[in-house]
């Protein structure tokens, strides 16, 4: 059964009751709220994920606004509670869309070890994936969402997972975070993208998100090798240029942007240098989408 297959009244009564159990890439979230809010956002973005039956949850997710004692001074405010565990400051109730994103985030970014984890956006096409680490303002997310609607794959908008032993990407596919001006950007480009409820006046300015392609959610099981390793920068006015980057500075760049590469030791060092040698590794500076768009289809084009 899918989510879609309940109604928006259907999914609150869910999540405001026993929970709804949502199977997310190879993890399954309980949710628990009673913000109805919540509710219509898991309708419109999860509506392509299956329900699990709850006989294994990874993360027990409790979403809501924060109780009685508190009031005066979290008036209006949620809160997320990950097992018992609140990971952040209460925020805004109307911004409980973004915080159960963010909050998902932090689930598997500080908690899960079995995986290499990279901050980092992943697409595939032709059965390669292409692991894009960047840091915020670096126009990252804004071209992932752009290429999941010109045919790639989304496996990830925030978190690489690298299987362990054999390098690949365990997909994690959600819905990817726009932010500011990239929301009417692409709003307007591509006008058939369903959007989430837009959160204004976050830490991080506006913050929308959008549905991923039904496809990428179909084939959330199948891992993908990597085929490139790039690191994007969205630069306005400049000419758009895809140059080589050394192994070893590849390797040190993923590692930094590692959230438990440290932890993982040397299995982590690894389990890198053996992606980075498999890998084409780059850094793409762009100022036009339509060019990106074209330098990431030719770099599939040369895979097949």
């Amino acid at each position: 059964m899918r989510v879609r297959e309940l109604n928006s009244s259907a999914v609150y009564q869910a999540i405001s009751g026993n929970g709804l159990n949502l199977q997310l890439g190879c993890f399954v979230f309980s949710i628990n709220s009673r913000i109805k809010p919540l509710a219509a956002s898991i309708s419109s973005l999860y509506g392509d994920y299956e329900l699990s039956d709850g006989a294994l949850i990874d993360f027990h997710i409790d979403l809501n606004v924060v109780n009685h004692l508190n009031a005066i001074l979290f008036r209006k405010k949620a809160v997320f509670l990950a097992d018992g565990f609140a990971p952040f400051d209460p925020l805004p109730h109307q911004h409980a869309p973004a915080l159960f994103e963010w909050g998902m985030n932090w689930c598997v970014s500080s908690q899960i070890n079995t995986f290499l984890i990279i901050h980092a956006a992943v697409v595939e096409k032709n059965g390669y994936a292409a692991v894009m680490p960047a840091p915020p303002g670096s126009g990252k997310s804004t071209l992932t969402a752009s290429l999941i609607q010109e045919g790639w794959r989304l496996l990830s908008d925030e978190l690489a997972l690298l299987d362990l032993q054999t390098g690949y990407v365990t997909p994690f596919p959600r819905p990817v975070s726009l932010k500011n001006a990239s929301i009417d950007l692409i709003r307007h480009r591509y006008p058939d993208v369903v959007f989430g409820p837009l959160s204004s006046d976050t830490v991080k300015g506006s913050v929308c998100h959008i549905k991923p392609p039904s496809a990428s959610v179909e084939m959330q099981h199948q891992a993908c090798p990597i085929g490139w390793v790039v690191f994007p920068k969205y630069e306005p006015g400049i000419e758009a240029e895809l140059s080589n980057i050394g192994k070893a500075s590849t390797v040190m760049a993923l590692a930094d942007n590692s959230f438990n590469y440290n932890l993982l030791a040397k299995a982590g060092f690894n389990i890198l240098t053996q992606i980075v040698e498999r890998a084409d590794c780059y850094r793409y500076r762009y100022s036009l989408l339509d060019q990106a768009i074209a330098a990431f289809d030719s770099l599939a084009n040369s895979k097949r």
